[in-house]
């Protein structure tokens, strides 16, 4: 039986289409701090854990390709024999909870003796330190697993480096939606042998000690809305203020230093909330406020920010997007299938609950759909029309392509309507847009002042 870290062909060709597939699910992918990913040594990657099987698959999308990454999931999606096979060959083991049974727990022990195998192969291992997923944007508790392998595998190599434990800070822009932006960012390793000598001494103090080691890194890495009271109030904050704090901060208009500048107020708005929490209370209720109003007057934060819209660029925008509507219609009806049968199969079929699934599903799902219909599309082309053999060529890889235009044009003509409904409703409604935009600099104005 091979062992989990083996490297076949198989694996290899299943890692390259899935990397390749995964990056372009993504409108944006970005990765921050790829020089920390170490080489030729044992290493645990920790990433945060918002995004179910995404979370993953992120981490394996940006190592080297030749460094297979074994991870632990929880134990209860193995009960399937099926399942547990396609788990096994994409290199993920089971690790088992309280709620799998008491009984099953002593199980632990055999998987985390084959993580130590892992290491000692100078193999990567990825381990989730949160132990559970949510999808709200904060760092949970982590758990103690991941050091208990560590300092085991650490073993061999005493006080000489040896383990190291990277954080892997993961921003989505949505955990529903595809073709929004990822950010990878990659934190500098930590040296497991910097605390062996406290291992040795006290195993609880060390293990503490650089728990809260990574919990740091990751705080530095991720968007930690380190509040339990105040999270609403956290999440709209950061997005009304996002461009007057990135304009503070004098940084060019990017995804990734946009995420900077969340980060940056996020830590404002904590805190507030431990110094000033009156001041805090003031914001949390003036953004209950204007959240309230935006869905009232079913509007974008980013809309009142732009606004007001001249009549001009509006018809240019217009003209833009008739013109350009054949190409829409031609990309919208070779990816409609692709593009809308697994939404149609995760809302109708699977139905998953909880909503950090849905990207994982409608991912998986699409890895089979998109070479499926665009296969039979080429079938069909080739067999119903008397084109040259280049054209049918053309006509291959013009597919994907000509989708994303289409998601793109869908998307330009959905801000051209939201920038026409608003300067509609500033003429039949101008007091509740006043209203809106006076609440928004309010919240600005608090926010800057701090």
């Amino acid at each position: 039986m091979p062992n989990i870290y083996d490297f076949p062909l198989s694996y290899n060709l299943v890692k390259k289409y899935i990397t390749f597939t995964f990056k372009r699910f993504y409108g944006e992918y970005i990765v921050v701090g790829r020089e920390n990913i170490p080489a030729d040594c044992p290493v645990i990657f920790a990433p945060n854990h918002t995004n179910a099987l995404m979370d993953a698959l992120a981490v394996h999308s940006v190592v080297p390709h030749k460094m297979p990454v074994i991870f632990l999931a929880r134990a209860d999606i193995f009960k399937n024999k099926t399942a547990a096979k396609i788990l096994n060959f994409i290199k993920i083991m089971p690790a088992f909870r309280m709620r799998d049974g008491v009984e099953n727990l002593g199980r632990n022990n055999e998987i985390f003796e084959r993580c130590v195998e892992v290491l000692d192969h100078n193999k990567a291992l990825g381990i989730m330190p949160e132990g559970n997923q949510e999808i709200e944007r904060k760092l949970r508790p982590l758990v103690k697993g991941i050091f208990r392998i560590a300092f085991a595998a650490q073993q061999k190599y005493g006080n000489q480096p040896g383990v190291k434990i990277v954080p892997v800070g993961l921003d989505f822009g949505s955990v529903v939606k595809s073709h929004k932006h990822i950010i990878i960012n990659i934190g500098k390793p930590i040296e497991v042998s910097d605390y062996m000598n406290s291992y040795m001494a006290n195993p609880v103090g060390a293990t503490n000690e650089i728990r809260d080691r990574l919990r740091n890194d990751l705080s530095q890495i991720t968007l930690n809305l380190d509040t339990d009271k105040y999270y609403p109030c956290f999440e709209a904050a950061i997005e009304i203020g996002n461009t007057a704090y990135l304009n503070k901060l004098q940084l060019p208009d990017k995804t990734i230093y946009k995420f900077v500048a969340r980060q940056k107020l996020t830590e404002k708005l904590v805190e507030l909330e431990k110094n000033d929490p009156d001041s805090l209370k003031k914001i949390d209720s003036l953004c209950a406020e204007y959240t309230k109003t935006l869905n009232d007057l079913n509007l974008r934060n980013h809309i009142l920010e732009q606004a007001p819209f001249k009549k001009l660029p509006l018809l240019f925008e217009w003209t833009f997007l008739l013109g350009t509507f054949s190409f829409f219609l031609y990309g919208f009806i070779l990816n409609f299938m692709p593009f809308f049968v697994p939404v149609y199969l995760r809302k109708n079929v699977f139905k998953p609950q909880f909503s950090g699934f849905f990207s994982s599903l409608h991912y998986g799902l699409g890895i089979i759909t998109f070479p499926l219909f665009y296969t039979i599309q080429t079938i069909l082309f080739w067999s119903l029309t008397d084109c040259p053999w280049w054209a049918s060529l053309l006509f291959v890889f013009s597919q994907y392509p000509m989708g994303k235009w289409a998601l793109k044009w869908n998307s330009i003509a959905k801000k051209l309507n939201a920038k026409i409904r608003f300067n509609k409703l500033s003429k039949a409604d101008p007091n509740s847009i006043n209203q809106a935009q006076t609440i928004r600099r309010e919240i600005i104005k608090l926010i800057s002042e701090y």
